[in-house]
């Protein structure tokens, strides 16, 4: 989500903008249309400058002035219009947060995966029986004795199910 952020892990002290690329690039095609990339294009020689965020591809953009109004005119070309205030999203990444975040997450993600265990454990294929095999065989034989295919398109299976269980053919529909 586009927003301002503070980030000491990744941004220092620094108050960031952290744009979400799918987004600013739709404003970018609507309302400028130069078809080349927003950042490097409008932003940058804007005077903001790109901070990237550890190894993972998103980045945060600082420079003097920076607001949402001043993006907005930096990548369409037009003033900005935005009249409300945004909120920061602070993150802490102290050791002690970090720890209570990591403790959250895997006390919420260990309940699914022990779920999802016993969903798994539950589902186990048990072997099949004598009976089963015979049944599956028979079923086998009388089904490439009648001729008819799975896929066959110009046969439904009903008949031939009929046949199976009744052991005679059911009357064939008159053409013509």
């Amino acid at each position: 989500m586009s927003g301002f952020t503070t980030d000491r892990k990744y941004y220092g002290d620094r108050l960031v903008y952290e744009p979400l690329e799918s987004k600013w690039g739709r404003y970018h095609a609507t309302h400028c249309g130069c078809g080349q990339d927003w950042l490097t294009v409008h932003a940058v020689p804007a005077g903001f400058t790109v901070i990237p965020r550890g190894k993972t591809g998103y980045y945060g953009l600082v420079g003097p002035g920076l607001t949402a109004n001043a993006l907005w005119e930096a990548v369409t070309g037009k003033p900005g219009i935005q009249t409300w205030h945004e909120g920061v999203h602070i993150t802490c990444r102290s050791p002690e947060s970090e720890a209570k975040r990591k403790a959250a997450n895997d006390e919420y993600y260990g309940r699914i995966r022990e779920e999802s265990a016993k969903r798994k454990g539950a589902a186990k294929k048990e072997p099949i029986t004598p009976a089963q095999l015979k049944y599956l065989t028979s079923s086998r034989r009388r089904w490439a004795r009648s001729g008819s295919t799975p896929s066959s398109s110009r046969r439904s299976r009903a008949p031939t199910s009929s046949r199976v269980l009744t052991g005679r053919r059911p009357p064939r529909p008159r053409s013509g």
